[in-house]
């Protein structure tokens, strides 16, 4: 089982996201943390799952909100680079790989 540990950046969109959520719909926020949180337990057992969408980085959809957490896999550790939404700027997170 690896620990999983998220960029402040990514933090802060998991944040921002669930704080737009809540805004649309009371709870609805906290539904998407708790879809969130059971994508990370599934990521401490089985990060290599989820598809790679370039040499070292991989996609993990989360279910019902158009997100996906993008992460690499390192020798103790997964480390999610960006809590992505799947219709806005693809590729703004790239600079974050290094």
């Amino acid at each position: 089982m690896k620990s999983i540990r998220f960029l402040s950046i990514a933090s802060q969109e998991l944040i921002d996201a669930a704080t737009y959520y809540d805004e649309q719909a009371q709870g609805l926020g906290e539904k998407f943390l708790n879809r969130v949180q059971s994508a990370v337990a599934q990521l401490e057992v089985q990060p290599e799952v989820w598809p790679l969408i370039n040499s070292n980085i991989h996609r993990m959809l989360i279910r019902q909100f158009p997100f996906a957490l993008l992460y690499r896999i390192e020798e103790n550790e997964v480390i999610v680079l960006a809590v992505m939404h799947l219709k806005r700027e693809p590729k703004y997170w790239v600079n974050r790989c290094q």
